[in-house]
């Protein structure tokens, strides 16, 4: 845990402005181009590995299809407040459910999740190039984004592989 801590207290400073001029790289691209986004989707991945059952589709999912909707505001144009804030809260607060065992519904969790993949889209959606495809840029940035959950998944299994769903109120066999 303290690891961790020191970590974002390196990592964040610098990646609070990592959104920034990166509209020239494609869609799939663009999420690699800043540790916030990649410590923040590998941590989502962690998490919902951690929690086994549903929240194993149900919390990417939940990611993927509100950065969509980020992605889209961003990319026209529409204002959301403290965007950049709310990415490095991401990032603290999804690395700290993957150190803490809380007890959060699967619902609550999926809202969480799609209040932060709403701010990390609208940077991606900000930043799409203007001479991209709207369509294609989305979706790369969505399929990277699963890729990185995919990963933290990956680990979070392999670590634990006969594990029991932890800090979930579903409980696996329902869930």
């Amino acid at each position: 845990m303290k690891s961790i801590l020191l970590l974002l207290a390196f990592v964040l400073p610098a990646s609070a402005y990592a959104h920034e001029g990166a509209g020239s790289v494609s869609g799939f691209v663009h999420p690699f181009s800043g540790l916030d986004h990649i410590l923040a989707m590998v941590a989502l991945g962690l998490w919902a590995g951690q929690r086994r059952a549903r929240a194993l589709w149900v919390l990417p999912g939940a990611f993927v299809a509100m950065i969509a909707v980020g992605g889209y505001l961003g990319a026209s144009g529409i204002h959301v407040p403290f965007v950049e804030h709310g990415i490095i809260l991401s990032v603290i607060a999804l690395a700290l459910l993957v150190a803490v065992p809380v007890r959060l519904s699967l619902a609550t969790s999926a809202a969480v999740v799609g209040l932060f993949a709403l701010l990390h889209g609208h940077a991606h959606g900000l930043e799409m190039p203007a001479d991209a495809s709207g369509l294609a840029y989305g979706a790369g940035f969505m399929l990277a984004s699963a890729c990185l959950h995919g990963i933290g998944i990956a680990v979070a299994l392999r670590a634990h592989p006969g594990a029991r769903s932890r800090n979930s109120v579903i409980s696996p066999s329902t869930g």
